[in-house]
């Protein structure tokens, strides 16, 4: 009698990776580039790639990109995290028909397989090996591009072994991480700056003065050029477009589909990268108006995304605007306030925050632009959430310390709740302080589907 061995799911390979690395989070490139060796260099098989870094922003700009591009009619790959609702969104591969999707079950499942019998227990964190499985199905899978986000910091991380990327870019730096890549600008700024190479352009977003200066230094040692906010090129909204000056040249573009004054930067620095890779890439075709279609095509969940329907928004009532943002860092919180009082300009309404936020945040920092902004906030716990995060008690003392009302709720439908039972009238809520509660609440709403 012959028996069968039941397929693994993806959930659990993934969990047994968890269980390789006694820690979550250790920076180091030695065992992603032995596991890669012993794959046969995959890293090496890719389509010309874009490598991303920086605080806030990459995520934006990867999306940004990925709907140029796309739209020139030019097939993407995607490595992206972390993921919000399911692991599979940060292996976005490209289809034969040029549309990118995540990975599917089978696939994801066949790359994790065949990772794990090469390294063969070996200690590796889960991020390393899960890296090493994405560059396996995009060397496998026919595209024209790769982008490719950095996971954390910059200079070791896993993806930071793609030697001749065709082009980098930092996006603005802010504290962030603090625990992992340094207590200061600076040092952070120096761990972003490593995926600078040499002879290949780097596309450099808004930046502190302290960090230009760390970057500028870190690029003329690695010998790699630079493009620079503020120098080179420059965005700004006139007269409802999107204006990209760069050097002698000027793009009158759309306005960006993504919601905050703040992807005025984000959509600058991607038009400015993608003009860079159309330089290095003619064949791409990437025009001016593939780039405008982009900047109007562009999806993106969990930033600054406005739900138009689904039991949340029901809780509140038809004439409420519920919106959704990962934003977990005091430059993410100055942000997210500046688009909040852009919306208070256009259209007043009552704002209300739902806020979780992760333990090793800085929920202070975060919080505090918001003060004389809103009319309270809600504190909840995060469900399923990878580390400890602030208990909704211990963040709703936090924002009290900052000035702001503060009540702390035992869940998001119960934070929702309470908000749609204050006086009638049009609210404006944002449920916001973790990519993993934005996680979260969009299983709410598929749940309900």
């Amino acid at each position: 009698m012959t028996t069968t061995t039941k397929r693994p799911t993806s959930d659990a390979l993934l969990a047994e990776m968890m269980l390789l690395h006694p820690k979550l989070i250790d920076l180091s490139l030695g065992r992603v580039v032995k596991l890669l060796a012993k794959l046969g260099h995959p890293e090496t098989k890719l389509p010309p790639v874009v490598h991303i870094a920086g605080t806030n922003g990459k995520g934006s700009v990867t999306a940004y990109l990925k709907a140029m591009i796309e739209t020139s009619g030019k097939r993407v790959h995607a490595y992206t995290s972390p993921h919000l609702v399911r692991f599979h969104e940060r292996i976005v591969l490209a289809g034969s028909d040029g549309i990118s999707r995540a990975i599917d079950e089978d696939a994801l499942v066949d790359v994790l397989m065949r990772v794990r019998a090469v390294n063969d227990g070996d200690n590796i964190t889960q991020f390393e090996i899960t890296t090493a499985a994405a560059f396996l199905a995009f060397s496998e899978t026919p595209a024209d591009v790769v982008l490719l986000e950095v996971g954390l910091g910059g200079r070791l991380d896993a993806t930071n072994v793609i030697a001749n990327p065709a082009v980098t870019v930092i996006t603005p730096i802010s504290m962030d991480h603090a625990e992992k890549l340094g207590p200061t600008l600076d040092k952070i700024a120096i761990e972003k700056a490593g995926i600078l190479k040499r002879g290949v352009t780097g596309v450099i977003s808004q930046q502190l003065g302290e960090v230009l200066h760390v970057i500028e230094d870190k690029a003329r040692k690695a010998g790699a050029p630079l493009l620079v906010w503020g120098q080179d090129f420059d965005a700004y909204e006139q007269s409802g477009r999107l204006v990209v000056q760069m050097n002698e040249e000027l793009l009158d573009l759309p306005l960006p589909a993504l919601a905050g004054r703040h992807q005025i930067v984000n959509a600058g620095t991607a038009v400015a990268a993608a003009v860079q890779l159309a330089r290095k890439l003619p064949s791409l075709g990437l025009d001016d108006a593939a780039i405008g279609r982009g900047l109007r095509s562009v999806e993106w969940p969990a930033r600054m995304q406005r739900l138009t329907s689904g039991p949340l928004l029901e809780i509140l009532g038809a004439d409420a605007e519920l919106w959704l943002d990962g934003g977990h860092n005091p430059a993410a919180g100055d942000m997210l306030a500046d688009t909040l009082a852009g919306f208070e300009e256009k259209a007043p309404k009552p704002v209300y925050l739902v806020v979780g936020m992760m333990g090793q945040k800085d929920a202070l920092g975060f919080l505090a632009p918001f003060r004389g902004l809103v009319r309270g906030i809600y504190t909840v716990p995060i469900p399923g959430a990878h580390e400890t995060p602030h208990s909704q008690e211990n963040l709703a003392e936090v924002a009290q310390s900052a000035g702001l009302q503060a009540i702390d709720r035992e869940s998001v439908i119960a934070a929702l709740e309470t908000i749609a039972a204050l006086p009638k009238g049009p609210k404006r809520v944002l449920i916001c302080g973790s990519l993993y509660l934005a996680g979260h609440v969009l299983s709410l709403q598929e749940s309900a589907l």
